[in-house]
């Protein structure tokens, strides 16, 4: 199967949660710690690296943040748009 470069928009929401920023900041340490790189936003964020790493790593943070409660995770995933 071919690895490709690719990109991600992704935003959480994590429902129910004291400290939102907490949460999200959690999450994009656990792509970063997959191995992507993730620039943060104020609305979102953009992770970035081979397909095989950039969807194993939102697999990871999303497990990992669905398991602190309730998480909507908004992804769309390119890969044509260039890493920033």
């Amino acid at each position: 199967m071919t690895n490709v470069t690719t990109q991600a928009e992704v935003s959480l929401y994590p429902l129910k949660a004291r400290d939102i920023s907490k949460e999200i900041d959690a999450f994009v340490r656990e792509l970063e710690a997959a191995g992507c790189k993730v620039e943060t936003g104020r609305m979102s964020s953009i992770a970035s690296g081979d397909s095989h790493t950039l969807f194993a790593g939102l697999e990871r943070a999303f497990i990992r943040a669905a398991e602190g409660g309730p998480v909507v995770l908004a992804v769309k995933v390119s890969n044509a748009c260039p890493a920033r």
